[in-house]
């Protein structure tokens, strides 16, 4: 046995040998439920976070942001850059006992695909896939793209025969189109099996007994009771009461009282999340302003204002109470592309910010709405009204509206709102994914979250050079350009990164994921470990999660 194999069975063998609870029930509270179980309906956070206890990727990342191997053993890019080769873990099943095979990750990937599908931007590169035996898939791109690893962590495989049986073959329309079939039941190869749902209610899943990984990881969960309570409050009550177990979403006033509360522990530790604004730079005007004729954000100095209307130590003093840490860029130091320099926040000067907003040709400053989520982000209310505030004191009269995620994420995907506060988890920890969603031309399968109405051919042509440039060197210096470029249209203005806090009851230990994705069947043991190999499979991400 050589010395990677070694290792990893050392690792495994450590992992099966760890002590576990009892096998036990853990009721979750969270401050909204997923708005479908379609695992390809929406890329919001949440809906991925319930996937992954459900479902699996071909690749996945840890806890600690390492991508390792999942229903794929093994991947390598082969002698042709443009084709990827995936070998498929043997011998498993999805939860109705049919096993997995090539034909399922051909289905999965190209219904992903799918023009209702809310993952397609991350397939956007794939031309076709192919399978090469049962357990063998390749996977061709219109050109080399380097992070078509990175890019499938989310992808989950769906089982081809129950979908075209139940008639779950299309994807659920997460802008408002009928729910089918998957948005309510599931059948995976997760660790956990769907035992019933009513949304908005609850969720129930049961562990998956028959799992693959059944002796590879702690699995000390045994039924997930997964209930939305979207009240701060009702919600720690119910962890202080005993009615739940695990709550994700801490508010950041209940942390000091929840430290000495008996029989409750927190865990603390950053999120791979930047939280921000975005302005509607495009339009002919500000639908919500008392400005006609003219948009006040589609002139830089206006953006700029903005952002230094922004006291952001203030902020992560009273609104988040420390639990962030204030951002010049919306790219978190978790990912590739991140640097300090870029990371250096406008300097607070609402004077100076006056001053710009009068050179623009608006001396009375002008009106325009706030929308904020009230049940996504830490704070996000608290932080929408405070925000509000900053910003009249240099003329720009914001009123804030908070409102449930749900809606608030398809206004943003339309393109309708014209002030508004977004967070961003990168989900391949690379600043390409930030490029491509929130700053593309928002056309197609690209750009689908840019609500800024933001366009530019000459990024666009840079933004899908990067996806292809497969030398380290020519795409680190093609990515620092795009991003000094980006900086300054401020077509963001970047606020903090975030910081999350899971409180939970005596006899639960939930680490914190730095993608907010606590995947339950590392619970009850310790996190396996994967040697890195020279090539494919089990290689590191290119940017290493930051140490803090």
């Amino acid at each position: 046995m050589g010395r990677k194999s070694l290792a990893l069975a050392i690792a495994m063998g450590c992992l099966v040998g760890a002590a576990s609870p009892q096998a036990q029930t853990l009721r979750w509270a969270r401050s909204m439920d997923v708005s479908s179980l379609d695992p390809h309906a929406a890329n919001t956070g949440p809906n991925i976070l319930l996937a992954h206890q459900i479902y699996e990727p071909l690749i996945v990342r840890q806890l600690d942001g390492w991508m390792v191997p999942a229903l794929a053993t093994f991947w390598t890019l082969t002698a042709d850059s443009t084709v990827w080769e995936f070998k498929l873990r043997p011998n498993v099943k999805f939860h109705n006992g049919a096993a997995f095979t090539s034909e399922d990750v051909v289905f999965s990937i190209e219904r992903a695909r799918a023009e209702t599908s809310d993952m397609k931007s991350l397939l956007s590169s794939v031309e076709s896939v192919s399978p090469v035996d049962d357990l063998t898939v390749r996977i061709k791109t219109k050109g080399p793209d380097p992070l078509l690893p990175n890019n499938l962590t989310d992808i989950f495989m769906m089982d081809r025969e129950w979908s075209e049986r139940h008639g779950a073959f299309r994807v659920q329309d997460a802008k408002g189109g009928p729910a089918g079939v998957a948005a309510a039941s599931a059948n995976g190869t997760g660790p956990y099996m769907l035992v019933s749902r009513e949304k908005d209610v609850e969720t129930v899943m049961r562990r998956n007994d028959s799992y693959w990984g059944r002796t590879e990881f702690p699995l000390g969960i045994q039924e997930i009771v997964y209930r939305p309570i979207p009240d701060n409050a009702r919600r720690i009550t119910a962890l202080l009461s005993g009615d739940v177990d695990f709550v994700q979403d801490v508010p950041v006033d209940e942390i000091q009282r929840l430290h000495g509360s008996p029989g409750i522990h927190l865990n603390t530790g950053p999120e791979n999340r930047s939280i921000f604004l975005g302005l509607n730079v495009g339009g002919r005007e500000l639908a919500s302003s008392d400005v006609k004729g003219r948009n006040p954000f589609a002139d830089r100095r206006v953006r700029e204002a903005v952002g230094m209307a922004i006291d952001r130590d203030a902020l992560r003093r009273t609104v988040m109470r420390g639990q962030s840490v204030p951002a010049g860029v919306i790219v978190p130091p978790f990912s590739n592309g991140y640097s300090k320099e870029l990371d250096r926040p406008s300097p607070f000067d609402p004077a100076k910010a006056r001053a710009l907003i009068r050179d623009a040709g608006f001396p009375d400053g002008f009106s325009v709405t706030l929308h904020c989520t009230n049940d996504r982000y830490v704070n996000d209310e608290g932080l929408c009204r405070v925000i509000a505030e900053m910003l009249s004191r240099i003329g720009v009269r914001a009123n804030a509206v908070a409102q449930p995620a749900i809606r608030h994420f398809a206004q943003v995907r339309r393109a309708e709102l014209d002030l508004y506060l977004l967070g961003w988890g990168v989900t391949t920890f690379d600043s390409e994914y930030i490029f491509s969603n929130l700053y593309y031309t928002n056309t197609g399968s690209l750009g689908g979250w840019n609500g800024t109405k933001f366009s530019d051919p000459g990024i666009d042509a840079q933004i899908r050079s990067l996806r292809t440039e497969i030398d380290a060197a020519r795409r680190g210096a093609g990515m620092a350009m795009l991003w000094q470029k980006l900086k300054a249209e401020a077509v963001y203005v970047p606020l903090h990164n975030q910081t999350i806090t899971h409180a939970m009851r005596n006899g639960f230990d939930i680490p914190i994921d730095v993608s907010n994705q606590p995947k339950m069947k590392y619970v009850g043991g310790q996190t396996p470990t994967y040697d890195p190999m020279p090539t494919g499979g089990h290689a590191r991400p290119q940017a290493q999660p930051a140490k803090q």
